[in-house]
């Protein structure tokens, strides 16, 4: 088989078909996931342990083969020629490669796009704070972070860094400068690229993920010292955030945590993609916005009042996921069955509907 011509057809299929993602899969015919559902390619040949092998080996630059064979998976992202790029993650099952392989979109879509709240762009005009945006994989998460640094590349001159693994969206030029560093080839890890931050005369900084206390602690500093920081975490929603951050660090460090936290944090912001009754998909979403209420509660580790607050603070600007996903019902967007799929509290919003 050529590799090379088998990559670019199935690229071309994936565009066509307004695909979000690509599996490649022993046994199993290439398959796209369109708007949510998983769509096996029929007409073309079930995939071998050679194919898998081949097509990925087409997109990984040779330096990074062997450290594949060595670790067994790898994040890497690929683009065509022609621009369009790929967020992949290889890995073996059962001894043999397996890909999935996301599309990121040529252009960076806008707040307004991305049917989101308004009040976004209000937190991307702030000149420092922390503000997380959580949720399981695939939601949605670095498209939703893209339109917000764009924003600021777009209306003001900061300099902005990216620490990435792998990197997604490529910005373009705007008022702002912005170095973009991918993990492994730009930069060691996240926390030797967070650590470099403070000398490199940075304003704004998007950390891919928080894995570490390491990186949370210099994460949630930069935040308190004038700078506006941007991250990620895979949870569900803001109380949950709250915990994970502060169950990372030891016992005697989590009281000191939690004032910094309290301090500096903007806001968690949860979003979920739905699948739309007219096709595509929809965001519903949840915001906690960082008041003196919600600080007291991050401050006495009350972090499971964090929900109630958020129902009862929409005159302040907070989302409640309930009231979100009652709206979109209520619009006709999306069906009353993936509302209760997707809520935090179905009892709850059995109340709403």
């Amino acid at each position: 088989m050529d590799f090379k011509q088998r990559l670019d057809e199935l690229i071309a299929i994936v565009i066509r078909e307004g695909a979000s993602d690509l599996h490649l899969s022993l046994g199993h015919h290439p398959t796209l996931r369109v708007a949510s559902n998983l769509t096996p390619l029929v007409n073309l040949p079930v995939l071998t342990a050679k194919d898998t092998e081949g097509l990925l080996f087409e997109m990984l630059p040779p330096e990074a083969h062997k450290v594949f064979q060595a670790e067994k998976e790898a994040d890497f992202a690929y683009a065509t020629p022609s621009g369009t790029r790929f967020r992949g993650n290889a890995f073996y099952q059962q001894g043999v490669i397996g890909l999935a392989l996301r599309l990121i979109p040529g252009v960076i879509p806008n707040i307004e796009d991305l049917n989101l709240p308004l009040v976004l762009k209000e937190i991307a005009r702030k000149e420092q704070g922390f503000f997380l945006l959580v949720g399981p994989v695939g939601q949605g998460k670095s498209t939703t972070l893209a339109s917000m640094i764009n924003l600021i590349n777009q209306e003001r001159a900061e300099h902005i860094i990216t620490v990435e693994d792998p990197i997604e969206y490529v910005y373009p030029a705007g008022r702002s400068i912005i170095d973009q560093r991918e993990v492994h080839f730009d930069t060691k890890d996240f926390r030797t690229a967070l650590k470099s931050l403070f000398r490199q005369d940075v304003n704004v900084a998007l950390i891919g993920e928080m894995r570490e206390p390491e990186t949370i602690s210099t994460a949630v500093t930069a935040a308190e010292t004038g700078h506006l920081i941007f991250s990620t975490l895979h949870t569900n929603n803001a109380a949950q955030t709250v915990d994970r951050i502060i169950d990372t660090f030891p016992a005697e460090q989590q009281k000191q945590i939690r004032v910094q936290l309290a301090a500096s944090l903007i806001g968690v912001f949860s979003q979920r993609l739905i699948p739309r009754i007219s096709g595509g998909l929809i965001p519903a979403y949840e915001l906690l916005l960082n008041n003196s209420a919600v600080g007291n509660l991050i401050r006495e580790g009350r972090s499971h009042e964090i929900n109630v607050v958020i129902e009862t603070s929409s005159e302040d600007g907070m989302i409640d996921m309930n009231r979100s996903l009652a709206e979109l019902v209520q619009k006709g967007e999306i069906a009353s069955e993936q509302a209760y799929l997707h809520s935090f509290n179905p009892q709850g919003l059995q109340r709403l509907l």
